[in-house]
């Protein structure tokens, strides 16, 4: 069993737990549940940089990338930097993250916000609405075509966007619904974790146009935004290359600063 498999399991059970502890029902009485949400693919559409800035404390690769993180701290001053949007990992087991991060997030800033983890259940889209949510994140590899259409659905129907996130051409063409808003593309593959940005590349002319394209994972300079860019790729979502500096804000603001300049 390969670490996606592992997590993908393990989502299950915690997903079968929740669903007993705090019903549906509860968390449609949340204050969120009913809030308008923002666009963060208008946000991307419009930005000359499109920078989405993720908040995480650890991944399976990188066990210890900020592990004291401050989410006000950090989501404020990502703010501030110019992010497009955020990207809030809510996988306690195996990121370190929460749903209380999400909310958090949510109450200190004004910009979409993606709950980033391994959605599997219609429950976890109606979790995300009601904790603060404007985006949520399904990812291919995990998920079974109609269960990609059957949560993009139910998430369209809360308000919610969908960022789906694919890492080859075989996940992309049976991913392909009119209830998904951006395509993803993951340079990291979750099964064996080896980065390359050749993959967002390889794949981009294969992205039918009415998608808004992102690239996923291993972007540590403005050079590979500007050459992705060129790909037709307008989202950049960029976690670990500013979580792991002492200012994570400030890092951003440094790199969309110079990102401006050279565009």
């Amino acid at each position: 069993m390969n670490i996606l498999e592992k997590i993908a399991a393990r989502k299950r059970e915690e997903v079968a737990f929740l669903k007993e502890e705090v019903p549906a029902e509860s968390l449609q009485l949340l204050p969120h549940f009913h809030r308008k949400c923002f666009s963060l693919k208008e946000n991307l559409q419009k930005s000359a940089t499109g920078i989405i800035a993720e908040f995480k404390r650890r991944s399976p690769s990188h066990p210890e990338i900020n592990l004291g993180a401050d989410v006000p701290t950090v989501t404020k001053g990502y703010e501030n930097a110019g992010a497009s949007g955020l990207s809030v990992l809510t996988d306690e087991e195996f990121f370190g993250g929460s749903l209380d991060d999400l909310a958090i997030a949510r109450e200190t800033v004004n910009l979409p916000l993606l709950r980033k983890d391994f959605m599997i259940d219609e429950y976890q889209v109606i979790e995300a609405k009601a904790m603060g949510a404007d985006v949520i994140l399904l990812i291919a590899a995990i998920l079974k075509p109609e269960e990609i259409q059957k949560l993009s659905k139910k998430a369209k129907e809360l308000g919610l966007e969908v960022l789906l996130e694919v890492h080859n051409e075989e996940e992309l063409k049976n991913a392909i619904f009119d209830t998904v808003d951006m395509i993803g593309v993951n340079n990291r593959n979750l099964k064996t974790f080896e980065v390359s940005l050749q993959t967002s590349k390889d794949l981009a002319a294969k992205i039918p146009d009415q998608f808004v394209k992102i690239s996923e994972s291993g972007i540590s300079d403005t050079a590979s935004i500007l050459q992705l860019q060129k790909s037709g790729f307008k989202g950049f979502l960029i976690g670990g290359n500013f979580m792991k500096t002492e200012d994570p804000g400030k890092s951003a603001s440094e790199f969309i600063l110079e990102l401006k300049t050279k565009a």
